[in-house]
This record gives C-alpha cells, sequence and structure tokens, in this order.
C-alpha cells in the first residue's frame, strides 16, 4: 500500500505546482490547466490502474487531497497577497500552520525589493502563507508586535511567532540580495519546508548566500532602513 500511496502523492502534488512562471513554475500562462481538469485527469489515471485496492484507496485520498487544497487556495496558499484587514490578519497569522508576514509601506523602496522575492517564494512554497500588510492599516498589530523597522518579514508557526528578519540585516546589509538567501532564512526558520518546495532545487551555500550572510555580520547600514518612529 506504501507503493500506492507514493502514487496518489505524486499525483495529487501536480495540482500544487505553482500556476505562474515565478520561481520555476512548470506551468505558464499559456499552457495553465484548470484544477478541475487536473482532478479529472487524476481520477482517469487512478481507475484504470490494475489494483482494485489502489483504485478505491487512491480515490479517497485524492479526494481528501482535492478537498484540503481547495481550502487552503481560498485563504491564499501559491500566492503573494495583500491583506487589508487587521482581524484578518491576525486571525491567518494565529489559524494557519506556516504563516510568513511582510509589514510594508509604500513609500520605502526596500519593501518593494523584498516583495519581489517573496513573491517567487510564495508558488513555490504551497504549504506556506505568504501575505503583506500595509503598517497604517494593522495599527495595533505593530504596536503589539513591536515593528518599528521597515522591511519586517515574521514568521509564525502554529500561531507562535518564530522569527523576524528586520531591514536586510541578515540578508547581506545590500539591496541585491538573492532570493535564495531570504528562502534560506526562512527554510532554518521552519516556515518553509524545503520537500514541498514545487520549483527547482537551490543550492543554499552558494558563495555568494556566504559572503552575503557574512557581510550581515560585519556591516551596519542604519541609514537604509524604514524607521516608523521617524
Amino acid at each position: 500500500m506504501s507503493e500506492h500511496n507514493a502514487k496518489v502523492a505524486s499525483l495529487v502534488a501536480r495540482l500544487n505546482e505553482p500556476s505562474t512562471s515565478e520561481a520555476g513554475s512548470s506551468r505558464t500562462p499559456a499552457t495553465e490547466i484548470d484544477d478541475d481538469d487536473i482532478f479529472a485527469e487524476l481520477e482517469a489515471e487512478i481507475e484504470n490502474d490494475s489494483s482494485a485496492a489502489f483504485r478505491e484507496h487512491g480515490m479517497e485520498q485524492l479526494k481528501r487531497e482535492m478537498e484540503q487544497l481547495q481550502k487552503m487556495k481560498s485563504v491564499g496558499h501559491g500566492q503573494y497577497r495583500e491583506v487589508t484587514d487587521e482581524k484578518e490578519v491576525v486571525q491567518l497569522s494565529a489559524n494557519e500552520p506556516r504563516c510568513v508576514i511582510h509589514f510594508f509601506h509604500h513609500k520605502f523602496k526596500r519593501c518593494e525589493i523584498m516583495d519581489k522575492h517573496l513573491q517567487r517564494l510564495a508558488p513555490k512554497y504551497f504549504g506556506t502563507l505568504f501575505i503583506r500588510v500595509f503598517v497604517e492599516n494593522v495599527p495595533w498589530l505593530v504596536e503589539r508586535l513591536g515593528v518599528k523597522v521597515l522591511p519586517c518579514v515574521m514568521t509564525f508557526i502554529n500561531g507562535t511567532s518564530k522569527d523576524r528578519f528586520i531591514g536586510f540585516e541578515d540578508l547581506g546589509n545590500s539591496d541585491e540580495f538573492e532570493t535564495a538567501t531570504l528562502e534560506w532564512k526562512l527554510i532554518n526558520s521552519g516556515v518553509v519546508q524545503k520537500d514541498e518546495s514545487f520549483g527547482p532545487s537551490v543550492t543554499y551555500g552558494t558563495k555568494t548566500a556566504v559572503r552575503q550572510h557574512i557581510r550581515s555580520r560585519d556591516t551596519e547600514d542604519n541609514d537604509s532602513d524604514f524607521d516608523l518612529d521617524e
């Protein structure tokens, strides 16, 4: 049965493939396929299998996975979206098993740079919810969490704040840091899981990433971050 479970899991993974060309997606806008079409195709593959046990077990598992997939997509998994309602932000951070929140300000360029990298990672790690919140929309949360310098990316695991990345201090103190550097930080935080990646594998020990990590410890760049108190 374990072989059958692995087969169903590999089929279901196709449903989770990112739908845009970001982060090495296998689906491009020109070839994007509706989830219902994929589901129908997977049903046919399972029904045509020679094992009766696999057909019965596979269909049950596929339906459960499909229901869970649709539930996750309904709250924004697989995309990077802005949430404007403060209560919704609180609920998502409390209820999602893994959540990444970027606190940003429209007037700050470094927040735009952070957005670019998170936009690439969101479809790659479907199991983690990635959202952005404008600090002026969530004043209570900003005060509660002590968000003072932007950009600020916070990670939440099972409703508990795990890590925060303030400015680009841990990313090399450079506007030119690589997406892989941020990805490596999020993996170490535990908020994204490497085996859930649906994009290409990344070599996290690249010389560039290592140089940026070392430089982040040796360089101070306080003038480049946006201070909410100023």
